[in-house]
């Protein structure tokens, strides 16, 4: 069988299934899990995995978009479309792997593969950037190392490839031994063992012994003793070992780390002699990464000379898309530092998702390494682009322009970024979403800063893929049926409009949840055509709450009748819902309210009930749960009222992001998640489970020395008793960062350590106390990301997260990432 081609009979014999009269015959190029990702559905086998949504619930969508061939564990869908093939199997996910797996083993290459806490996607890239001169290497795009991304990446391997380098994550044991079947690793390199995912895990031993077995039958494992600690050498795997440590003696020893000019220069011992490298970057992750790089190259044979020339080179990877506000209301989608056709289809889903504009731009480069010939590789982007709806390109580079025949779509070429660049005044960009991606060499930074806003210094970073776990946490906890309402009010929590929204309606929430009628409306003018339900409807916005179907809370006997009174005679069943007070005491009907509230409903055709809901007051704490129960049973009582005399069903909810995880009962038939998208629940310990999705930065602009007896800011508050060093950062209480930081109240980060404030915040700006510290004008400040939580910044202040993000201004640019 040839490693390139595999028909869908002998997929079916791969898995040991008998597929008589195949319905077709088509090559089988792609794997795919998710029906909204499909770039060529002719050659498309989809599997119906069973996650937080039922896989199989998405095979009409992959079948309308042209897939006909499928791997299902549900007999009842084999019948349902009697022109495709169905291969049914007891496990979707281990078919998966299986296919995946002997593709794998058809081919005696190289290959490489890293696990480890933290440090894998760096390792791996960087990895590519070391070796890339030596192999024709086919690596994880991304960071797909899940049970799922590991079989995907493992399919790309093609005969012309001359070394794999894949990557591996577990959250739960068990799980390793399947990736180890998939990837069949000959090198294998441990980054570290550190806090992440060790929820699924009993200790931190157990968690590093599963992890090992990724390396069983490795010829090298590199590792470094101190993540390894409690099992002897001697039991670690690998017929060879190759270890580096800072602490003890080792095969590569760490003797010193010297930062300089913006670099750090690493002295070493290696065979009984003293070898150097330079790394490229400041901070200690990276020079960690960098030295478990330089180990491999040693331990592959590689000479310390020639590794140290290769690892200076070294440059910033950049694995996550940036979304940011463009010149001429412009969205830009900045991926502009790697172009392969994995990426490009990630790239291209992202740019499909995003509906706040009409036009879809791709701005490309030529794509090198595919080992594909131009003209095949060309006409397959060209249908990739049909498919994904996009609306312009614009190809530079020799290879992209020689096929310009192969696009459909409104095109132009230049044979480089300078020919783009001098041209650019003639190219017309205006409200459209650009999305700019480019092979490093291309160095499509230039034009990503020219298309972007200026970026205010102070910036923050919201992730949206940390928000989408974060739905999926909830989501898992959920009811079959349950459906789910965001709450998108106050600007998503400050985290942004139409982006975050987006995100959600990609990932199919129920509901959307705003607090005021012009939020909608935004919502609605960016593209968003999920169900809306405005909090509070004032009456002088209800003609735009009808013009932009939107679904108002009708709270008192006064709205309702105002809301009624305002409805057209020829509108009929307009949908609202129906606020109920259960002893939050603030807005909504109490029960004596019915006997007014539902003559008024039953007299009037223009209203729909289409949900009835309260708010619990205290979901988050066990000392109230007899209360959230007796909430619960009131809503119950009402809304059993309101059905018997509407004569009609409809919608229940009353639990909010704490009552999911801590009150199941009380889910009823909606749930509706808020802070928890953005990574906190007071209810749960820790925040266990979730993700921190929103990061705020600034930047260094001025470093003073201060004498024991010289004052810092306004009022003269800031003193250094001995005197010090002092750095002005770039956000202060217009930005949102209150004055009751000041004086050393507030913390920040500066290199990984936690510096206090000096003195009071001032409008613009702030001081922080660096003594000590190498720092300099320009360097990053954390203000707060998953080290120093907003939690953390809120118990310094004695308030709540809530109030620290909302309080972000406007003023502080939104940059989103997605991988």
């Amino acid at each position: 069988m040839s490693e390139r081609n595999y028909t869908i009979q002998q997929i079916a014999g791969i898995l040991h299934i008998n597929l008589q009269n195949a319905k077709s015959t088509t090559i089988i190029n792609n794997l795919v899990i998710d029906s909204r990702s499909i770039a060529d559905p002719e050659g498309a086998l989809f599997f119906a995995i069973p996650a937080q949504r039922n896989g199989h619930e998405f095979i009409r969508e992959a079948y309308e978009t042209g897939v006909r061939n499928f791997v299902i564990s549900d007999r009842d869908y084999a019948d349902r479309y009697p022109d495709a093939n169905f291969l049914l199997v007891p496990d979707v996910l281990k078919a998966l792997q299986a296919i995946a797996a002997y593709k794998r083993a058809q081919f005696n290459n190289e290959v490489i593969a890293i696990t480890g806490s933290n440090g894998k996607t760096v390792v791996k890239e960087w990895l590519y950037q070391l070796l890339a001169a030596d192999f024709n290497i086919v690596r994880s795009p991304k960071s797909f190392n899940s049970q799922i991304g590991v079989p995907l990446s493992v399919w790309q391997m093609e005969p012309e490839h001359t070394l794999g380098i894949f990557e591996a994550g577990i959250s739960r044991p068990e799980e390793m031994a399947h990736l180890e079947q998939v990837i069949r690793p000959t090198i294998g390199i441990l980054t570290n063992i550190g806090e992440a995912h060790a929820e699924g895990f009993s200790s931190a031993k157990e968690k590093l012994q599963e992890k090992l077995k990724l390396f069983k039958d490795t010829r090298v494992f590199i590792y470094s003793p101190e993540y390894t600690a409690g099992i002897a050498a001697k039991d670690l795997p690998g017929q060879q070992k190759f270890c580096w440590s800072m602490n003890q003696k080792a095969d590569l020893q760490i003797l010193f780390v010297e930062p300089i000019e913006g670099k750090n220069y690493i002295r070493a011992l290696y065979k009984n002699e003293e070898i150097e490298c330079l790394i490229p970057f400041r901070d200690r992750a990276s020079v960690e990464n960098g030295i478990i790089c330089w180990a491999t190259l040693l331990a592959m044979g590689y000479s310390a000379d020639e590794a140290d020339i290769r690892l200076e080179k070294l440059t910033t990877v950049n694995m996550r898309l940036e979304l940011k506000n463009g010149i001429n209301q412009c969205s830009v989608i900045d991926d502009s530092y790697s172009a392969d056709i994995s990426s490009l289809a990630i790239a291209l889903d992202f740019l499909k998702l995003q509906n706040q504009h009409v036009i879809k731009t791709l701005i490309l480069s030529d794509l090198y390494e595919t080992g594909k010939k131009d003209q095949d590789l060309y006409a397959e982007i060209a249908s990739l682009l049909k498919q994904k709806q996009v609306n312009r390109l614009i190809g530079i580079g020799p290879h992209i322009s020689a096929c310009a025949a192969s696009f459909e779509i409104e095109a132009s070429f230049y044979q480089s970024t300078q020919d783009f660049i001098t041209h650019l005044p003639e190219v017309h960009f205006a409200n459209e979403t650009i999305l700019v991606k480019g092979a490093r060499r291309f160095q499509f930074e230039k034009i990503s800063k020219l298309l972007t806003q200026k970026v205010h210094d102070t910036v923050l970073e919201i992730d949206l893929n940390a928000l989408a776990s974060n739905l999926r946490f909830y989501k898992s906890k959920l009811k079959p049926g349950v459906k789910v309402m965001a709450m998108v009010k106050a600007f998503s929590y400050g985290s942004g409009s139409f982006e975050i929204a987006n995100l959600l309606q990609y990932h199919k929430v129920d509901y959307l949840a705003v607090a005021y009628a012009d939020e909608g409306i935004a919502l609605r003018k960016a593209g968003i055509s999920l169900p809306i339900m405005v909090m509070s409807p004032e009456p002088s916005a209800f003609e735009a709450i009808i013009k932009y179907k939107l679904e108002p809370e009708l709270y008192s006997l006064d709205i309702v009748k105002e809301f009624i009174g305002f409805l057209p005679e020829t509108v009929s069943d307009y949908p609202v819902h129906i606020k109920i007070d259960t002893g939050m005491h603030r807005l909504g009907f109490e029960e004596l309210d019915l006997s007014l509230l539902l003559p008024l409903l039953t007299d009037t055709k223009k209203l729909k009930i289409v949900s009835a809901f309260s708010h619990l007051a205290a979901s988050e704490d066990e000392n109230h749960d007899e209360f959230t129960r007796y909430q619960v049973e009131r809503l119950l009582t009402m809304v059993a009222q309101l059905r018997e005399t509407l004569g009609y069903d409809f919608i229940r909810h009353i639990s909010n992001t704490s009552a999911i995880t801590r009150h199941p009962a009380a889910q009823l038939d909606m749930v509706r998640i808020g802070i928890g998208l953005y990574g906190f629940d007071s209810g749960l310990k820790g925040n266990r489970g979730l993700q921190t999705v929103a990061v705020l930065k600034t930047t260094i602009t001025q470093v003073k020395n201060i004498g024991p007896l010289e004052t810092v800011g306004y009022g003269r508050r800031g003193v250094l008793p001995e005197g010090g060093k002092t750095a002005t950062v770039k956000i202060g209480y217009a930005d949102g960062y209150r004055r009751a930081f000041g004086n050393g109240v507030g913390k920040m980060l500066v290199n990984g350590k936690l510096v206090p404030t000096v003195g009071s915040i001032a409008m613009d700006m702030c001081m922080i106390d660096v003594t000590g510290m190498d720092v300099k004008s320009g360097d990053e400040v954390v203000v707060f990301d998953h080290q120093l939580t907003i939690a953390a910044l809120a118990t310094q202040i004695d308030t709540i997260p809530y109030e620290i993000l909302t309080n972000i201004s406007q003023r502080v640019k939104r940059v989103y990432f997605y991988e």
